[in-house]
């Protein structure tokens, strides 16, 4: 691909990585041998869900798979404007729009804040995909003072993520206020960041003054997105070291996704492969019902057949928590195979991870 003969200077240097992220069919097409419903898919969504990919997450599709996971995670389809698919889709279908602007208050301890609407690369599944036709903005300093004003004034705030579009897209100096102003909050004990940048441009943690200020005000968590081993590259790895040596944890919250990762075998290799750059597998969500990504969702009953596959085939902190938020905001609910076969009193018959019926009789001391 035409993109690898950029000079390693260029390439490892995230403004240029941003700088020259491709937004146009004409651009797209000296790249990628496009499929029609993707050519129609990207004149008909812009300037509702337009398109954006940087040169590094370019690089890692294959421009001749119609069906390369980076490709359905990155270039616009017409099914996104599909009538059903707009039909039974909900813009905010968590419910995150509330009185503040970028504040959601749904858990009792802890809070969301969404600092900007821009994004490196707009994924086509997007929980926030109602957010893309607004521009690419960041809150003003009078709306994050908003915000921080609200969790001051609320001391069951512990946890605070912030989020976007893409938080850590903002400037150094802008990143440092927010985590300063938190910091001054004394109830507030843990702040999480939810980027998808060392997935889509690790080159932002090559920057020595984003790390400084990350670790100036630990605990400070990062929480990222990897959805299918393609992703997990050299690079990403480079970042996540870089984080880790600064005492910052990284967490994965990886979407199932249709076409992409609901393979179980996909699944396992991806949290093996996270496992192997020191990602903790926290999370894989069943995909929102979001207007404009409803077509990527699958069955929950795949979702229980790929957790029931990863048991005995990795080690327990490999294996994530499969959850579905729901509707209305009522939060995450955590769901798992059903292990218990048969139970009298306290003679259970458990099913092992190989499929085995075991019994088991266990007495209260």
């Amino acid at each position: 691909m035409e993109l690898l003969k950029v000079p390693k200077d260029l390439w490892n240097d995230y403004n240029w990585q941003i700088r020259n992220r491709i937004k146009t069919l004409e651009e797209l097409q000296r790249y990628v041998k496009l499929l029609p419903e993707e050519i129609e898919g990207i004149r008909r969504t812009q300037g509702l869900y337009p398109m954006a990919i940087t040169p590094y997450y370019l690089s890692l599709m294959d421009p001749e798979d119609p069906e390369d996971p980076i490709r359905l995670q990155a270039i616009p389809r017409v099914v996104e404007v599909d009538e059903k698919v707009q039909r039974e889709g909900e813009p905010d279908a968590l419910r995150e729009e509330g009185d503040i602007p970028g504040l959601t208050h749904r858990y009792p301890d802890r809070v969301l804040m969404t600092v900007t609407t821009f994004c490196a690369v707009y994924c086509r599944h997007c929980m926030r995909k109602r957010i893309f036709s607004e521009g690419e903005r960041a809150r003003t300093k009078e709306e994050i003072d908003r915000m921080i004003s609200y969790i001051r004034e609320h001391e069951e705030i512990r946890d605070v993520l912030i989020s976007g579009g893409e938080p850590l897209s903002l400037g150094n100096d802008r990143i440092e206020y927010i985590l300063r102003e938190l910091r001054k909050i004394r109830h507030v004990e843990i702040i999480r960041f939810g980027t998808r940048l060392p997935v889509l441009a690790p080159q932002r943690f090559f920057d020595e003054g984003l790390l400084d200020t990350l670790e100036k005000y630990s605990p400070v968590w990062i929480n990222t997105h990897f959805n299918h081993p393609k992703e997990v590259t050299e690079l990403s790895a480079e970042a996540v070291d870089r984080l880790l040596r600064r005492g910052i944890p990284v967490n994965n919250q990886t979407v199932l996704l249709k076409g992409v990762n609901d393979e179980p075998e996909t699944m396992l290799e991806l949290m093996r492969s996270l496992l192997r750059i020191k990602v903790k597998p926290q999370y894989l969500f069943h995909c929102d019902p979001i207007k404009g990504a409803i077509h990527f969702r699958t069955s929950v009953d795949k979702g229980i057949e790929i957790m029931r596959y990863l048991r005995g085939r990795i080690s327990g902190m490999g294996i994530p928590t499969y959850a579905v938020d729901l509707p209305g905001g009522k939060g995450k609910v955590p769901l798992l195979p059903n292990y218990v076969l048969e139970r009298k009193g306290n003679r259970f018959v458990f099913e092992s991870f190989s499929g085995e019926a075991v019994e088991y009789t266990i007495d209260e001391v």
